[in-house]
């Protein structure tokens, strides 16, 4: 069995023909290059590289999303032979005994999604060892899965995933996570192996963009909290609505009347917005359902209870105590609805 060995580059220094030294010799790997429009001032090197690769070139640069997704419709349909893939990075990152080991796990697991996961020690930079953090604990929540290094371009798979893989959206780096999610969602297992962290001058040759990249990755989060804000702006209007047409109440009567009232108007059109949306978990409606009005529940009486301490209580304006509750809540619910309500037990890793 034959591994094609996807390395998009842009930009790349020495260490990309380094690495393809390392294979030149060995039969079982096919190294397909994507040169992503770096431009003439590394000609020399991509024609030092398609000595030991096939080369593909995008003349403007398309983002590594593209050129890995180019590499792996050559893989299906120039490398028949090669059942599975492997993704590496050309920047010296991934050692060449590391892509053995993946290599070795997956054909062990053809059905897998295999990962080499960095465990972000020693000398590791500040951005990426808090990036890597905060997108772990985002894509736990978004995906019900658990994965220790979730930015890691050492990946393989097999040619029923390469299929996949090929259609999944996303241009630039958004797109590896795009990958895990749509893995997650079909209920791919994952194997994860420990791989040593290897940065090369404070990862100076990364083209990762910390904010236009990093509001790709976290699209997920963004797509929850623009479903919460929706449901909060119709909850809200309609508890300050409701309050002024029940005004002839007792003050704890009418606070009541108005937060079930629109509460329950507001989670259904957060509950429809999240399960096919947001979060596209694989728990069947009926069951998500349930758990999902079991959460509402819990969170109305703590609204209510929040609701009527500040307002009542304490005396303060309704639209100010209504806008602190839903903050305080936010998170309660997105982590909740990600990893319970919209995943069956059958996926969770």
């Amino acid at each position: 069995m034959k591994t094609a060995l996807i390395i998009p580059a842009y930009r790349p220094g020495m260490e990309l023909l380094e690495l393809l030294a390392r294979f030149r010799d060995d039969a079982d790997f096919q190294p397909v290059v994507v040169d992503d429009g770096s431009g003439p001032a590394f000609d020399e090197i991509f024609e030092a590289a398609s000595n030991d690769a096939a080369l593909l070139r995008h003349e403007v640069n398309l983002g590594k999303g593209v050129a890995i997704k180019d590499a792996i419709r050559y893989a299906l349909n120039e490398l028949p032979e090669c059942d599975l893939a492997i993704t590496a990075d050309a920047d010296g990152q991934h050692r060449y005994e590391d892509i053995l080991r993946v290599r070795d796990a997956a054909l062990s697991r053809p059905n897998a999604l295999v990962l080499g996961g960095r465990r972000f020690d020693g000398n590791v930079p500040l951005r990426s060892r808090w990036g890597n953090a905060i997108t772990r604990r985002v894509f736990a929540v978004a995906s019900g899965r658990k994965i220790y290094d979730t930015q890691t371009g050492l990946r393989a798979f097999g040619r029923a995933a390469m299929e996949r893989f090929v259609n999944v959206p996303g241009e630039r780096y958004e797109y590896e996570t795009n990958v895990l999610l749509e893995a997650a969602q079909s209920g791919m297992e994952f194997v994860e192996l420990p791989i040593q962290t290897v940065y090369l001058n404070e990862n100076s040759s990364s083209h990762f963009h910390p904010f236009r990249d990093s509001l790709k990755i976290y699209l997920c989060i963004l797509k929850f909290g623009m479903s919460s804000l929706l449901a909060a702006a119709i909850d809200y209007i309609l508890v300050l609505s409701i309050s002024a047409l029940t005004r002839g109440l007792a003050p704890a009567a009418s606070l009541a009347v108005s937060v079930v009232g629109a509460r329950l108007v507001s989670a259904t059109v957060n509950f429809c917005v999240n399960r096919s949306v947001v979060f596209k978990g694989d728990e069947t409606l009926g069951r998500a359902l349930a758990k999902y009005a079991a959460l509402a529940a819990c969170i109305l009486t703590v609204n209510y209870a929040l609701m009527h301490l500040l307002t009542i209580a304490l005396g303060w304006p309704l639209p100010l105590a209504k806008l602190l509750v839903e903050l305080l809540l936010f998170t309660v619910s997105f982590t909740v609805q990600g990893k319970f309500v919209y995943r069956g037990k059958g996926r969770n890793a």
